[in-house]
């Protein structure tokens, strides 16, 4: 294959998200066959299954991106010990009606960033127990609760200097995660 395009699902809404700006850091240090694009959950309705035989245009948008990809990632913060509702929700829509769902099969990589000292061991946990459910191969090393200090992201959102290397290894290892499920 000559071109991965990756879908990325950023589990916070907030404009000035830790995660978000790591999955932004994180797409500007990926070699240049990989294209990663972030899709918006923001719009998605609550998950109600009777609105499965007519998925509204923002589900359908959404799965379009996850089956048109070769991977996603996952970057999400951690919420009273788990993963946000609004993640929970776009993984629920993606997934459904049952037999349908955009998930299974894609390789994916997880991890995010707090300012808690344990990062996001707890959502990205539970996160995995979810996909494990939903037939996705998802990388399980190395593993990255990132932990944002001050000074994590410079001016110009890259990650510093110091946790460089380690953000680089884990994007060189989703990187053959990808290339290994998809050929």
């Amino acid at each position: 294959m000559s071109q991965y395009q990756i879908a990325v699902i950023v589990g916070s809404l907030r404009s000035d998200s830790l995660n978000r700006k790591l999955a932004t850091a994180m797409a500007a240090m990926a070699p240049p066959d990989f294209t990663f694009t972030q899709s918006e959950i923001g719009d998605l309705p609550l998950y109600n299954q009777d609105d499965d035989a007519h998925q509204c245009a923002a589900v359908k948008r959404l799965k379009s991106e996850i089956a048109h990809s070769q991977g996603v990632l996952f970057v999400t913060p951690e919420y009273n010990r788990s993963i946000p509702g609004v993640l929970k929700n776009a993984i629920d829509h993606a997934s459904r009606p049952y037999g349908q769902s955009a998930w299974a099969g894609k390789p994916v990589g997880v991890l995010g960033v707090s300012i808690g000292a344990i990062g996001t061991a707890l959502a990205q946990q539970h996160l995995r127990n979810i996909l494990a459910n939903l037939d996705v191969p998802t990388m399980g090393q190395p593993e990255a609760f990132i932990h944002a200090i001050e000074g994590f992201f410079d001016a110009d959102g890259k990650v510093n200097p110091g946790s460089e290397k380690f953000i680089q290894t884990w994007m060189d290892s989703y990187v053959a995660w990808v290339k290994k499920h998809t050929t």
